[in-house]
């Protein structure tokens, strides 16, 4: 009685749909972790984390209940997904994209086009981690308001720098702020970790325009900060100290402070008031 019971339970759709889209995150993460790029690794375990924790939450009040066309509309997807999946070796914008197409094809799965509305949160954050980061300097070109920035750093803290352009010029060296090196990678990811921290926790009209505002200042600081010290050390003469701050862990650990300060300033800024801002909304 008890292993029929058991495999019952197998044959639930819900036990399914865990299966598959554990599957799917295994493969996602499989595939990031082959580009060698430690924060688009550590963005989308975080992104992934937080959509299975929102996921869970609610878990006992969704709505299950799809249709026969939704579910061969996301079967195709995933089709797709694991047919480019095979092919993939290296960096490829579709690992961008494929949580998005991931969560789109589960949320069919499981409720159907009409039931999509139940998973706005979760999409949105996969959503996210499809915008490529090139995207901004088609807006704003980062890399000048970088070497402008960093040029000020280095001329508050007593170093003879000339900018041109996006040449940062010491007495020793001069450094070339690339696209790569702007911080656009910094401050997509504080961005994304405030439109996690904005569903998660309940803020004011306000503080929801404050927290994206902070975070993009955040990484764009500490990059900045970044460019200006490797600016140092190629003008000491220091090519091993720069390459483990340019591409080493060196780049790791200004993420881990960005990160932490943005941290700091939801903890201190928000989430100490946010027991008197639930007792004011009701």
């Amino acid at each position: 009685m008890t292993e029929m019971k058991w495999i019952d339970r197998l044959l639930e759709p819900k036990y399914w749909l865990l299966g598959i889209a554990s599957g799917l995150i295994v493969i996602h993460l499989t595939l990031t972790a082959r580009t060698d790029s430690t924060d688009l690794f550590g963005t989308m375990l975080l992104f992934w984390g937080v959509v299975a924790f929102l996921i869970w939450e609610r878990h006992e009040t969704l709505t299950l209940e799809s249709g026969i066309f939704s579910s061969c509309f996301a079967a195709s997807l995933i089709a797709l997904i694991l047919l480019k999946s095979s092919s993939i070796y290296g960096y490829d914008f579709f690992i961008r994209i494929t949580p998005f197409l991931s969560g789109i094809s589960l949320a069919l799965l499981a409720s159907g086009t009409k039931g999509l509305k139940q998973y706005w949160q979760e999409l949105l954050i996969l959503a996210y981690t499809g915008i490529p980061p090139g995207l901004i300097g088609v807006f704003i070109d980062v890399a000048l308001l970088t070497a402008k920035f960093s040029a000020f750093l280095l001329h508050y803290l007593g170093f003879e720098v000339v900018r041109q352009g996006v040449f940062l010029i010491l007495e020793k060296g001069s450094v070339e702020v690339y696209h790569g090196c702007s911080g656009v990678n910094a401050i997509l990811q504080l961005l994304g970790l405030a439109i996690v921290f904005l569903l998660m926790f309940p803020t004011t009209n306000t503080q929801k325009i404050v927290v994206p505002i902070i975070a993009v200042l955040i990484g764009f600081v500490v990059n900045a900060a970044r460019v200006a010290l490797m600016a140092v050390l190629v003008s000491l003469s220091q090519p091993e100290a720069f390459k483990y701050w340019h591409e080493g862990n060196g780049s790791v650990i200004f993420s881990m402070i960005a990160v932490f300060l943005f941290g700091l300033f939801c903890w201190l800024a928000i989430l100490q008031d946010t027991p008197h801002q639930k007792t004011t909304n009701h």
